[in-house]
């Protein structure tokens, strides 16, 4: 599963701004997960307890927030959500050509430090 290595990827990056912060200890991670991103949420919370181990996130809680794919029409240049009742059109002009710019990737959103 690639979620075990996006999870070991989201304990080093807190680990890193944690030990930069002078941090005792991690308290709490928030990872936003895309919508298109491939990733479940359900395998993240799975695998994080021994991707944690023996780190500063050990006995961390870890926090998903699923995000929504949020698109860019190339034709009017507004934002919106695509989705089974808009037939993924953009509801402003019924353009079809849009770029996706939220909820494509996996994200460390926010981590919670004990200090020293």
């Amino acid at each position: 599963m690639h979620e075990m290595s996006y999870i070991a990827k989201m304990v080093g990056l807190a680990e890193e701004i944690a030990r930069d912060n002078e941090a005792k200890a991690i308290k709490k991670i928030v990872v936003e997960i895309g919508k298109t991103s491939g990733v479940m949420p359900y395998y993240m919370h799975k695998y994080f307890p021994e991707a944690s181990k023996g780190s500063m996130l050990e006995g961390a809680e870890l926090e998903c927030i699923e995000v929504d794919v949020k698109a860019l029409c190339e034709e009017c240049g507004k934002e919106y959500y695509p989705n089974r009742d808009n037939r993924y059109l953009c509801p402003h002009c019924g353009g079809r050509k849009a770029h996706i710019i939220e909820g494509k990737g996996v994200t460390l959103r926010n981590i919670v430090i004990e200090d020293k």
